[in-house]
């Protein structure tokens, strides 16, 4: 059924799915397989934190570390009392956007904002015309709110908003370590993206001064602190995963050599969606054959193995996975014609969104969605089956979710003192159940200071929390305090 038929010959290999005489009996043993292949006990989770912490320790340690804790050169917290305009650009995993940021003070900022949605050929298009394709966005952009750009004479500040494993050794330097979420520009790994975006910006002629580049998640960590002073971690669950926090320089052997101060605080851009990488057996226990198939048939095996399991980008995928398998054994979709659901990727997690929700008896919602979407028709045996099949896949998703902030609230010890993470990306503010899920599983790993630990919607990361940023770099290099070698 599948175009590649290696999902569905490793199960009937393995002799999971012996037929029994009527689809209630098969659907219910796979869902107690599913149970077992899915659920992720607390000691489980307890084990993996400690890997979790291990693993960020190394990568503050040593450069080329799985988890690569990223210094990101954000140098303590923002004051609150950050003001004035600033312009963001934000390259993200599904859209670009350009927004013009209003710093006010006391935490307070308006934005203005345009998206521009990125498509699947300019996901894989020379590194030089994706980010021309930025240029020409931020032009558009200023010549919108600005009038003529050719009309400005001082040069607009602009952060630019990178949300990719690079390397820094300033503010407004950033060296593509590897592409993720599914892009795959050549011309681009290896190379300084912000070097390459202001050589864009030159040749379309865009009055602005690119002050900074960093992770969305650093601009989430900071732009949260700026609004609430007791916001110590940020992290993305969206497309993608990630997590940021605010760290003491004298924990970050790598930055010997650097002019930093050892009592100085920075940001660091964990990167930790490779946690469990290359090889490692962590993340072996909790894997399941749909994980195996994903990640060998992706653009990047043995890569962002954590983030391969939790992340918006491949929990729809896991549930179609799960779909063809029961076609594939002959007790899903009889006589109907499957071809819609068995193109990669075709099942959103938004869909699993839907599943989850649906408030009906006879999940009306969900027999819509099958119907509309893949001309299949459903029984309300298959229904309630792919509800549970939806909330395994989103709770192991929260579950493990909490490993990696647990690692971080666990290292710099606030289970004691407590914190909140801004918590940004759809599937923490779309996904029913997720924080709720997340803060139980806070509790199982850490036990009664899990409750310390309260998740947030997070505040604009990308474009406040650019601005924030672009105006600390600014005050900081007025002040003469820059970072070198």
């Amino acid at each position: 059924m599948l175009e590649d038929k290696n999902i569905s010959s490793y199960s009937r290999s393995s002799n999971c799915f012996e037929k029994p005489h009527a689809q209630e009996d098969i659907l219910e043993q796979k869902r107690t397989e599913l149970e077992d292949m899915f659920t992720v006990s607390a000691d489980m989770l307890k084990t993996i934190t400690q890997d979790f912490i291990q693993s960020l320790k190394d990568g503050l340690e040593k450069k080329d570390q799985t988890v690569p804790m990223f210094p990101a050169f954000v140098f303590g917290w923002p004051t609150g009392k950050e003001t004035g305009h600033y312009l963001s650009l934000d390259l993200g995993g599904t859209n670009l956007r350009v927004c013009l940021v209003d710093l006010k003070g006391d935490g307070k900022f308006d934005i203005t904002q345009s998206k521009f949605r990125l498509t699947d050929e300019q996901k894989h298009q020379d590194g030089k015309d994706l980010f021309d394709f930025c240029a020409k966005c931020v032009k558009d952009f200023v010549n919108k709110h600005f009038g003529s750009s050719s009309s400005i004479k001082d040069p607009i500040s602009l952060g630019f908003t990178f949300s990719y494993p690079m390397v820094q050794e300033k503010i407004d330097h950033g060296k593509l370590v590897r592409w993720t979420k599914g892009f795959d520009n050549p011309n681009t790994e290896g190379k300084d993206c912000a070097e390459m975006l202001r050589a864009s910006l030159k040749r379309f002629d865009v009055p602005v001064h690119l002050t900074s580049i960093i992770n969305d998640t650093t601009g989430t960590l900071i732009a949260s602190n700026y609004v609430s002073s007791d916001s110590k971690i940020a992290c993305i669950f969206g497309t993608g995963c990630n997590a940021a926090y605010m760290e003491h320089v004298s924990n970050i052997p790598k930055l010997k050599g650097f002019d930093i101060p050892e009592d100085t605080d920075m940001a660091i851009n964990c990167e930790y969606g490779a946690f469990g990488s290359y090889g490692s057996p962590v993340l072996e226990p909790v894997r399941t054959k749909y994980d195996e198939y994903i990640d060998s048939h992706s653009n990047k095996p043995s890569e962002q193995m954590y983030e391969k399991m939790i992340s918006g980008m491949y929990l729809g995928e896991i549930f179609r996975l799960i779909l063809c398998d029961l076609v594939d054994d002959g007790v899903l979709f009889l006589g109907q014609n499957t071809y819609k659901i068995e193109k990669p990727f075709v099942f959103d997690t938004a869909f699993l969104s839907l599943i989850e929700s649906d408030p009906t008896d006879e999940l009306l919602t969900v027999m819509g969605l099958f119907s509309y979407f893949f001309n299949l028709d459903t029984e309300i045996k298959e229904r309630l089956f792919f509800r549970r099949v939806a909330q395994l896949i989103g709770l192991r998703s929260a579950r493990l979710s909490a490993c990696g902030i647990s690692a971080i609230a666990l290292k710099m010890g606030y289970d004691k003192e407590g914190c909140h993470v801004g918590c940004d990306g759809s599937l923490y503010s779309k996904y029913p159940g997720f924080a709720d899920r997340l803060h139980e599983a806070l509790v199982d790993i850490i036990g009664e200071g899990g409750r310390k630990i309260h998740s947030r919607q997070a505040e604009d990361g990308s474009g406040a929390g650019s601005a924030v940023i672009a105006a600390m770099t600014k005050a900081r290099k007025e002040a003469g305090h820059i970072a070198h070698r």
